[in-house]
């Protein structure tokens, strides 16, 4: 099947392969083309060859496309469920959380693309007098580039709204994970969308960014901040629009009045799942002084309990790291912590007799400024506990921070809940939940704040960001300004009056 969705990717120098690793083992799983620039290009000529007759299209014929492929999904996740962990090398129970996702994308911009994107009148300039429509246009082509910590939930959920707009997709999973976003553009074709709407790319972002961006007429982000701003200063020299999830040094708060059991549950999958590779993942834990003993030792010990597995089943708790270089980031943090004052509660080691790139759940105390993670995006399996002394500390102290990307309040009043949450400084909040709860909620927009992003996804922002907007407006018997027939004086004056008559008229706007 590897070589079969390897053969999707259209590439000149067919003799120049990538190795695909398999996460879990450190051996090889299988190769891909490595694309070069010249292949950058082809591909976007062909895939515009082919977005006029789909943007032509109703757009009800585009939306079935995406349900029969949520069905097809559903159908052969089993095949999913293995690409995502053998080239990602996380656990069964979170690679079934992308499956989840795209489903729940595709099922929901089926349903609502329509409304978003069919004509719709607008109030004129003089009521009754000035027809006003606005219609939304495809872009055209639309760029997106992906990270490795969620190949499919991140290779094609943001292609999804783009595709159903009428849109070309440009796409480039990351070099380490790119058979999952092939088996979803096999899957998508098998669906019913033409072949070579979507054209994958495989190779390196830093060869092949620049002139993906070149190429398209708008580009869709994931990834780091540092990198997010080439990428952001490069779609600005060309003039296109771009959307961008970037980092995050995430924080959740347990609250005086919370219900310790289930703030422990919701703390370990918002600082484990995925190994901690989760941009949406918390690494901060802000604790009131009240309940940061008990929460501390139930944690810790819920902490020391996970099951660390390579198993392709549902056993594991938490899977692998993705590679090396991951896992010497991660070492190098909670080293750099402890050699500064730090202290290990839960983990602080390398699990090699499981797998290569294995480390265990890992709960700090004691990380203050200097430290690494302190500040720096750990990207793992981390997370540092801080005990405070009141509510409004907790708030600072979350929001002292570059990132604004998912924060979580854990309390027992929902109401007093959102409150909070309204006071923080994130693109999304969860109340009593880790994370999955507004990620999940297709409807509302998903993004971050400050320096872990800019724009949204999801929602109306996630699918008319990749059309463009158009007015136009019919003057159906007198012009907007002073007939000839009507001095200009005259004419301020009676607009004068008839705009303090509009003020007054409720619904008028």
């Amino acid at each position: 099947m590897l070589q079969e969705l390897a053969d999707l990717v259209t590439a000149a120098a067919a003799g120049y392969r990538l190795e695909v690793g398999n996460a879990m083992t450190g051996r090889p799983l299988g190769d891909v083309p490595r694309c070069t620039v010249d292949d950058v290009a082809a591909a976007a000529e062909r895939a515009r060859a082919v977005q006029p007759a789909w943007a032509a299209r109703p757009i009800r014929e585009r939306a079935a496309v995406l349900l029969r492929f949520h069905d097809l999904v559903l159908q052969h996740q089993d095949e999913v469920l293995d690409l995502i962990q053998l080239e990602n090398g996380k656990a069964r129970r979170h690679a079934f959380e992308e499956v989840l996702d795209v489903c729940l994308t595709a099922r929901y911009y089926a349903h609502t693309a329509a409304d978003y994107l069919n004509p719709k009148r607008r109030q004129g300039a003089q009521l009754a007098l000035t027809q006003v429509t606005e219609l939304h246009h495809p872009k055209g082509l639309v760029g997106i580039i992906s990270p490795w910590n969620y190949p499919l939930t991140l290779g094609i959920s943001d292609a999804l709204p783009a595709i159903v707009a009428g849109n070309a997709v440009l796409t480039k999973p990351d070099q380490q994970t790119p058979f999952s976003a092939l088996w979803a553009v096999r899957l998508l074709e098998k669906a019913g969308l033409p072949t070579g709407l979507i054209q994958v790319l495989t190779g390196s972002g830093s060869e092949l960014g620049t002139s993906i961006i070149d190429q398209s007429d708008y580009l869709m982000f994931t990834g780091s901040t540092a990198v997010g701003r080439t990428v952001a200063a490069q779609a600005g020299e060309r003039l296109i629009d771009c959307s961008m999830e970037l980092g995050g040094k995430n924080a959740l708060l347990v609250l005086d009045d919370a219900d310790v059991d289930r703030a422990v549950s919701g703390a370990i999958r918002a600082s484990f799942s995925n190994a901690g590779q989760l941009c949406i993942s918390v690494e901060r834990i802000y604790i009131s002084a009240a309940l940061s003993g008990q929460f501390t030792e139930k944690f810790t010990d819920a902490a020391k309990a996970m099951k660390l597995s390579a198993a392709l089943d549902y056993s594991a708790d938490m899977g692998s790291l993705i590679s090396d270089r991951q896992l010497k980031t991660v070492t190098h943090h909670v080293d750099d912590a402890l050699s500064k004052g730090a202290a290990v509660l839960a983990g602080g080691r390398a699990r090699p007799d499981i797998g290569p790139h294995f480390y265990e759940a890992t709960i700090l105390s004691g990380v203050r400024e200097g430290m690494a993670a302190f500040a720096d995006e750990t990207f793992g399996p981390v997370v540092s506990l801080y005990p405070v002394d009141s509510e409004d500390e907790a708030i600072d102290k979350a929001n002292d921070s570059a990132y604004g990307l998912n924060f979580s309040v854990w309390t027992s009043d929902a109401a007093h809940g959102r409150q909070v949450a309204a006071r923080l400084q994130a693109g999304t909040v969860n109340v009593n939940e880790a994370y999955a709860a507004a990620w999940a909620s297709v409807d509302a927009p998903m993004g971050g704040m400050k320096a872990s992003g800019i724009g949204r996804r999801h929602g109306e922002h996630g699918i008319l960001k990749y059309t463009e907007s158009q007015t136009i407006a019919v003057e159906c018997l007198l012009p907007v300004g002073a007939p000839v027939w009507l001095d200009a004086g005259r004419y301020a004056r009676i607009m004068t009056a008839g705009l303090r008559v509009l003020r007054r008229m409720p619904g008028v706007k």
